[in-house]
C-alpha cells in the first residue's frame, strides 16, 4: 500500500504547487466532504493529480489559503466526476477552473449503462476501485491511510478515463455536445433558496392542520439554527422522523414531549428547552402556513393535463415518444437530450406561431443548450402540429 501524506502547511503547499506546475496536461480534481455528518458542505480533503507530478492530498481547514494552487492550475482543464457536486466546495476555497471535462456527464452522453466513478473507471480502463469510504466522515482527523488511498485513487486514473471518453465522444460525433454541457455546468448559477425549506421535512405529509404546520416550521428552524452553530448535520441531532413523531404526539407540556419515546436523537433531550420553545412559538404564531406550498410558476403534474388542458396533454403525448426515440438514436438518456421539465413547459405553453424556430426560441429561453435545440426543435414542432391535426380530424362526440 502506498503511504500518502496529507498537506497541511504552507511549505507542503509550495512544494505541491511547484510539482503540479511542472506537470503536463489536464489536472484531475476531486473533493471529499462530510455530508451527513457536518452541517456545511465544505471540503475536508482536496485531491489533485497531474501527469508528471503525481497525486497530492490537501487538508483545506489546515492549509487555509489556496491562491498559489489556483494560480498554478486555474488555467488548465480540470477533470472532475460529477463536477456540479464538487465545484461549490472548490469555489469556497478560491479554486475555480476556466474549463472542465466531466467524466460522469461524458459517460451519460455516451450512453454508458453505469456512470458512477468506479463503474466508469472499470468500463474504460478495466480497473476496479474499492468504494468502501465514499460515505465516511471526512472531517475525521487524522484520516486513516486506507481512506487516503481510496481518495488518491479517485483522481489517479481520472485523466486516463478522460482520454478514453474523449475518444468515444469523437467516435460518436458528440464532442461539441459535451463541450456545451461542460460549459453549462461551469456557468450554472446556484439555485435560489427555497421559499419554505422546512417543507422538506420527510413525513410532513402526515401532519394535518395549519397550526401543526406552524409548529413543524418552528421545529425545523430551531434544529437548523442549532445544527449550523454546531456544524453538525441536522438529522444527526434529531432525525426528521423524530420531529414528525413529536408533532403527531401533540404534547401539552415539556414533560410530555420528553416522554414521547419516538422523539429520538442525540440532542432530543439535551436541547429539550429549545424544542419546547419551538412548540410554543408555533402554537402562538399568527402567520399560519398554507396546507400546500404556493405553486409559484409551476405547472400541474402531467397526469392532470387531460382534464385541465387537453390540448397540452395531446401535445405532450405526441412529443414525448418522439424525443425518447431521438435519445435512443443518439444512445443517451432522454433527460440528457432534453430534460422532461423543459418538454412539459413548452407543451403546456407553446409559442405562437408554432414552428421549429419558435420552439427553438422557447427552449433556449428555458435554458436548453444549442445542441439540444438543434436535435429536438424540429421534431417537437412536427409532433405538436400533428397533435393539432389529429384533434381537428377526430369527430366530436354528440352533445
Amino acid at each position: 500500500m502506498t503511504e500518502y501524506t496529507v498537506i497541511t502547511d504552507p511549505a507542503g503547499l509550495a512544494d505541491a504547487v511547484a510539482a503540479l506546475s511542472a506537470g503536463t496536461g489536464p489536472v484531475a480534481v476531486d473533493v471529499e466532504r462530510a455530508s451527513g455528518f457536518r452541517y456545511s458542505q465544505r471540503a475536508y480533503l482536496v485531491q489533485v493529480f497531474r501527469r508528471g507530478s503525481g497525486v497530492f492530498l490537501f487538508d483545506p481547514p489546515a492549509v487555509g489559503a489556496f491562491e498559489s494552487l489556483q494560480s498554478a492550475i486555474g488555467g488548465e482543464e480540470w477533470v472532475l466526476h460529477a463536477a456540479s457536486q464538487d465545484l461549490p466546495s472548490l469555489r469556497e476555497l478560491g479554486l475555480d477552473p476556466v474549463t472542465i471535462f466531466d467524466t460522469e456527464l461524458a459517460a451519460r452522453l455516451l450512453g454508458h449503462a453505469r456512470v458512477g466513478l468506479g463503474a466508469v473507471v472499470e468500463d474504460t480502463l478495466g480497473i476496479t476501485l474499492a468504494k468502501a469510504h465514499s460515505a465516511s466522515d471526512w472531517s475525521t482527523r487524522p484520516l486513516p491511510q486506507s481512506w487516503l488511498e481510496y481518495a488518491a485513487l479517485d483522481v489517479e486514473h481520472l485523466v486516463d478515463v478522460r482520454d478514453a471518453l474523449a475518444a468515444e465522444l469523437s467516435e460518436q460525433g458528440k464532442v461539441e455536445f459535451a463541450a456545451e454541457e461542460f460549459r453549462a455546468v461551469l456557468q450554472r448559477t446556484p439555485k435560489p433558496p427555497r421559499e419554505d425549506p422546512w417543507r422538506r421535512l420527510s413525513g410532513l405529509h402526515t401532519v394535518r392542520g395549519r397550526r401543526a404546520l406552524a409548529v413543524a416550521r418552528e421545529l425545523w428552524t430551531a434544529r437548523e439554527e442549532y445544527a449550523r452553530g454546531e456544524d453538525v448535520a441536522p438529522g444527526r441531532l434529531v432525525p426528521d422522523r423524530a420531529l414528525i413523531a413529536a408533532l403527531i404526539a401533540d404534547p401539552q407540556s415539556k414533560q410530555e414531549l420528553a416522554q414521547v419515546k419516538e422523539f429520538t436523537g442525540r440532542a432530543s433531550r439535551s436541547q429539550l428547552d429549545r424544542w419546547w420553545a419551538a412548540f410554543e412559538a408555533g402554537r402562538a404564531a399568527t402567520d399560519l402556513p398554507l396546507e400546500r406550498a404556493p405553486g409559484g410558476e409551476s405547472i400541474p403534474p402531467a397526469r392532470a393535463w387531460s382534464d385541465r388542458n387537453p390540448a397540452a396533454d395531446a401535445r405532450l403525448k405526441a412529443a414525448r415518444p418522439v424525443v425518447e426515440a431521438l435519445a435512443e438514436q443518439l444512445q443517451m438518456p432522454t433527460e440528457n437530450l432534453l430534460t422532461p421539465d423543459l418538454l412539459r413547459r413548452v407543451a403546456w405553453t407553446p409559442p405562437e406561431p408554432l414552428s421549429a424556430a419558435s420552439i427553438a426560441d422557447a427552449l433556449a429561453e428555458l435554458g436548453a443548450r444549442p445542441w439540444q435545440i438543434a436535435q429536438t426543435a424540429q421534431s417537437i414542432a412536427d409532433a405538436f402540429v400533428q397533435s393539432v391535426q389529429t384533434a381537428s380530424s377526430t369527430p366530436e362526440s354528440a352533445s
